[in-house]
C-alpha cells in the first residue's frame, strides 16, 4: 500500500514562493495520477493541481493557473507543487493524493483518489 507524506509548507509573505513535496513509500505511485488539494479555514477542500502518471499532462484550478507548477520525479517516487506569487487566499492545509486507478484525464474530484497524505500547512501573510 502506498503511503504519502507532504512537506515544505510554512509561513511566507505575499508574493513569496514555496515548493511542496509529496514523497511516496511502501509502494510506488508511478502508475497513478497525483492530485494536490487544499483546505482553507471556513472553506471546503478544493482541487489545486494534478499530474498524470506519465507526467505529460497537468491540470490546474483557475485560481492558481500561471502561478503553480505540478511535477513528479519517478526515480525519487516524489511529486512536487511549486508555488509562486503566493497570495493570502492560498493559505490552507495542502494535501497530495494518488488516484484509485489510472484515468485518461486528471480528476478534480476527491473521490477519484484513495490515498492521502497528512497535509502540510501553508500560510501566506504579511
Amino acid at each position: 500500500q502506498v503511503q504519502l507524506v507532504e512537506s515544505g509548507g510554512g509561513l511566507v509573505q505575499p508574493g513569496g514562493s514555496l515548493r511542496l513535496s509529496c514523497a511516496a513509500s511502501g509502494r510506488t505511485f508511478a502508475n497513478k495520477n497525483v492530485g494536490w488539494f487544499r483546505h482553507a479555514p471556513g472553506k471546503e477542500r478544493e482541487f489545486v493541481a494534478g499530474i498524470s502518471w506519465s507526467g505529460v499532462t497537468t491540470y490546474y484550478a483557475d485560481s492558481v493557473k500561471g502561478r503553480f507548477t505540478v511535477s513528479r520525479d519517478i526515480a525519487k517516487n516524489t511529486a512536487y507543487l511549486q508555488m509562486r506569487s503566493l497570495k493570502p487566499e492560498d493559505t490552507g492545509i495542502y494535501y497530495c493524493a494518488s488516484s484509485r486507478a489510472t484515468p485518461r484525464t486528471v480528476s478534480t474530484q476527491p473521490t477519484s483518489y484513495d490515498t492521502w497524505g497528512q497535509g502540510t500547512q501553508v500560510t501566506v501573510s504579511s
